[in-house]
């Protein structure tokens, strides 16, 4: 049963297993074991960039294509959910509406940038897509009777998604079930529904065309393959997650602006994910994602404690400043690169432990 659910890709590392286990145990029980505003959308935000990366790691990973323009996409979703909802009143109409009129500008985007511009070799296309991109993000910003310009958009879910929404007065084993509980439940769902759908295609017959012109996309087409129609719906199908997660983000933060979803940091924050989860794995997306988000969300807090305890060591209390958090960040991702050139899952896949 499992075996045909993760569709025959199975970790192939106890060690892998063991740690996959234990994040997909932690995000599912997270309201539970960890109370508070901060642990929760810390977990919210790791189960959207679960989605994002592995649609991201569909194009690099799987088809070798450097593209800047993934965070239109997600961007797309994000303003579907907001614009939809801001306009039309809270109600799962519009979070559908929403959602399937940014998968279907996405997809007509996607489609229009894969088919003019994939002929092009490695670098120019992803010049043209961070071009794309840029003009997307300027446009969202000027459209403010649209988009809300730089200010973004705040809106209404569902009642039974509202904060003030609650089920019996008790708590249930610490934890009220109210409208944020059910959100991140929602949540949780629809990330792992699109994982397993991203897996199963990665394995499929369409997948395995997407490795071999990863690998030679000379020979491929020499064997038959067009490559420009794979390559095409590869990025068509990657825009399409990527909507999907930026969907997930604006109903779970029910804002969106401009920086929320759109940020070039953003991109920069997904390359550094797949890099250190490791390229050509979904599962990299998952350990990545977990990984970079706890250390970007809790290594300044740790550095304030470790600050604190060395207070009798001026040079070293200096160094483990709150402040200088990013450069112990980019320190520890210098380190995650040289100890581990092919990822955490590559790394723990080598061990066969």
């Amino acid at each position: 049963m499992m075996t045909r659910l993760l569709s025959h890709d199975m970790p192939r590392s106890r060690v892998l297993a063991v740690i996959l286990t234990l994040i997909v145990l932690g995000l599912a029980f997270a309201p539970f074991l960890f109370h508070g505003a901060k642990p929760m959308n810390v977990a919210a935000k790791i189960l959207v960039f679960i989605v994002l990366v592995a649609s991201y790691d569909l194009l690099l990973g799987y088809t070798g294509i450097v593209s800047f323009a993934h965070t239109m996409f997600f961007g797309i979703g994000a303003y579907g959910i907001a614009i939809a909802s801001s306009r039309m009143g809270p109600g799962w109409g519009s979070l559908l509406v929403g959602a399937l009129g940014a998968m279907l500008l996405s997809l007509l985007l996607s489609f229009v940038i894969g088919l003019f511009s994939l002929r092009v070799r490695a670098i120019f296309y992803a010049m043209i897509t961070l071009a794309v991109a840029s003009a997307f993000q300027t446009l969202a910003s000027q459209l403010s009777e649209i988009t809300g310009g730089e200010d973004g958009l705040n809106f209404k879910l569902p009642e039974v998604l509202a904060p003030s929404f609650q089920i019996g007065d008790d708590p249930f084993l610490g934890t009220y079930l109210d409208g944020r509980f059910i959100t991140y439940y929602l949540v949780f769902v629809c990330a792992a529904v699109l994982f397993l759908a991203m897996l199963r295609i990665v394995n499929s017959p369409f997948g395995h065309v997407l490795k071999a012109i990863r690998e030679n996309d000379f020979r491929a087409e020499a064997i038959g393959y067009r490559t420009v129609v794979f390559r095409t719906w590869s990025n068509v199908l990657a825009a399409v997650f990527a909507t999907l997660a930026g969907c997930l983000l604006a109903i779970w933060l029910r804002y969106n602006g401009p920086d929320t979803s759109l940020s070039f940091e953003i991109m920069i924050d997904i390359l550094l994910i797949v890099v250190i989860g490791g390229m050509g794995t979904m599962y990299g997306a998952i350990c990545g994602a977990t990984v970079f988000l706890l250390a970007q969300s809790y290594l300044q807090d740790l550095m304030g404690l470790a600050a604190e305890a060395t207070q009798s060591v001026p040079v070293l209390s200096a160094l483990l400043s709150p402040d200088r958090w990013l450069l112990w960040l980019g320190i520890l991702f210098i380190l995650s690169v040289y100890f581990f050139p092919t990822g955490i899952v590559g790394k723990l896949r080598t061990w066969r432990t």
